[in-house]
C-alpha cells in the first residue's frame, strides 16, 4: 500500500467515524471469509457496513474527531462495524457475536461517547429507529382512534335498543 492510498484509507476512514451513528470495534481472529461475508451480509440489510483497516490508519484517522479515545481499543485484528442508525450496528454486531465466539466485541463510540462491551450491549438493547417512530405514531394515533369510537358509540347503541323494542313488539 503506498502513500496516497494509506491518505485515502485516513480519509474513508475520518468520514466514518464521523458521520457514523455508532462504530463498534471487534476482534475478528479465527473468522472464515464465509463468516465474514455473512456479518458483512447482515450489517447491510440493516444499512450498516463492516470495514477492516490497520490499527495504526485508524489511530490517524481518529485523530481530532470527537471519539478519539476510541483509539485504545484498537489493538490486535479489530474490524469497524457502523451504521447511521444509531443502534443498527450495535444490534447485528451483538446478536453476531452471541452465535460466533470468534467474534468478540471489544467497545465502540456513539457519537464523542466511547463505549466499552457493556455500552454497546446497552446500545444493542435500544429500541432502533423505525420501532420508536412506529411507537410515536401509535401513541399520536390513539387518541384519534378513540375519540371516533366514542362518536360512533351514541349511534349504535340507539341502533341496539331500537332493534330491542322492535324484537319486543314481534313478541
Amino acid at each position: 500500500m503506498d502513500r496516497a492510498q494509506k491518505e485515502q484509507v485516513v480519509e474513508e476512514l475520518g468520514q466514518i467515524f464521523e458521520s457514523s451513528g455508532v462504530v463498534v470495534v471487534a476482534h475478528y481472529e479465527g473468522m472464515t471469509v464465509a463468516q465474514m461475508q455473512d456479518l458483512r451480509a447482515q450489517m447491510r440489510e440493516v444499512g450498516g457496513s463492516v470495514r477492516v483497516a490497520k490499527n495504526r490508519l485508524a489511530k490517524i484517522a481518529l485523530q481530532g474527531k470527537p471519539a478519539e479515545q476510541m483509539g485504545a481499543l484498537l489493538k490486535g485484528m479489530t474490524v469497524f462495524a457502523f451504521s447511521e442508525d444509531p443502534v443498527a450496528a450495535a444490534k447485528v454486531a451483538e446478536a453476531y457475536a452471541k452465535k460466533n465466539d470468534k467474534f468478540v466485541i471489544l467497545g465502540g463510540a456513539m457519537g464523542k461517547d466511547v463505549l466499552d462491551q457493556a455500552g454497546v450491549k446497552a446500545v444493542a438493547s435500544l429500541p432502533s429507529r423505525e420501532e420508536l417512530i412506529a411507537s410515536v405514531v401509535a401513541c399520536i394515533g390513539a387518541p384519534a382512534s378513540a375519540i371516533a369510537g366514542a362518536i360512533g358509540a351514541p349511534a349504535s347503541n340507539i341502533a341496539g335498543i331500537l332493534k330491542t323494542l322492535e324484537e319486543r313488539e314481534a313478541a
